[in-house]
């Protein structure tokens, strides 16, 4: 079985050279890219990686404008960002724009390793990919793609992860801890705000009125729930 690839972008030779060791040890094959032009060029290849490490201080193409390029080309290449900004502004910025997971420097690179690992779990064709359907909305995890109504919308992966996590327990409430760990796989890093930003971005492309929601709701004083057929 092939090892999975990790691009790994950063023009921080000391940073690639010891992310790098971690990364094989844990069972990575890794590629390296020093700038944002050679790290798209990188992830458009055939077969493109698995997962990319995306420093956002790039020399010719910052990794924001990395990130924003591959998410409007592929919503399925997870994305782990790395940067030494931790404002929860900047934090907001990255994941908004459909990074999987936002890591800051300093860090630890068996952290880092063990991120990796995590998302790639939770990128799609890695676990039950039945398609699921709920009231208006179809989920496809296979194709990662959405329908409302019949007619497809695009998200992005922490989107479609929240989502996904609302859909397999229709009716449910969940707390955004609760949605944190589902869809993302961590605890203290996604702050209240962060998910209720998702929700926001969420209902905006899944609602006929975002401003009252019939899909996703509030449930006050507890989070969200997706409403189920008979609710």
């Amino acid at each position: 079985m092939p090892k999975p690839m990790v691009l790994l972008v950063d023009d921080d030779e000391k940073t690639v050279a010891t992310v790098r060791l971690y990364l094989e040890h844990a069972g990575f094959e890794v590629a390296t890219a020093g700038d944002g032009v050679t790290a798209l060029a990188m992830a458009r290849r055939d077969p493109a990686p698995d997962l990319i490490v995306l420093d956002l201080m790039l020399p010719k193409l910052d990794g924001m404008e990395v990130c924003r390029q591959l998410r409007e080309e592929s919503s399925t290449i997870p994305i782990i960002m790395l940067t030494a900004r931790s404002s929860e502004e900047d934090r907001l910025e990255g994941l908004d724009l459909g990074a999987d997971d936002y890591v800051v420097k300093p860090f630890s690179p068996r952290e880092l390793a063990a991120r990796v690992r995590a998302v790639l779990r939770r990128a799609p064709g890695a676990g039950d990919e039945t398609p699921l359907r709920v009231g208006a909305l179809t989920i496809d995890p296979a194709r990662h793609e959405v329908t409302v109504r019949g007619a497809r919308v695009k998200l992005t992966p922490r989107e479609f992860r929240l989502l996904e996590a609302l859909a397999r327990a229709p009716g449910r409430a969940f707390s955004r801890a609760e949605l944190v760990e589902r869809a993302f796989g961590m605890e203290s890093e996604a702050l209240d705000r962060t998910i209720d930003a998702h929700m926001v971005n969420l209902r905006r492309k899944i609602e006929v009125d975002p401003a009252r929601p019939t899909i996703v709701e509030t449930v006050f004083g507890v989070g969200y729930r997706l409403r189920g057929e008979g609710s």
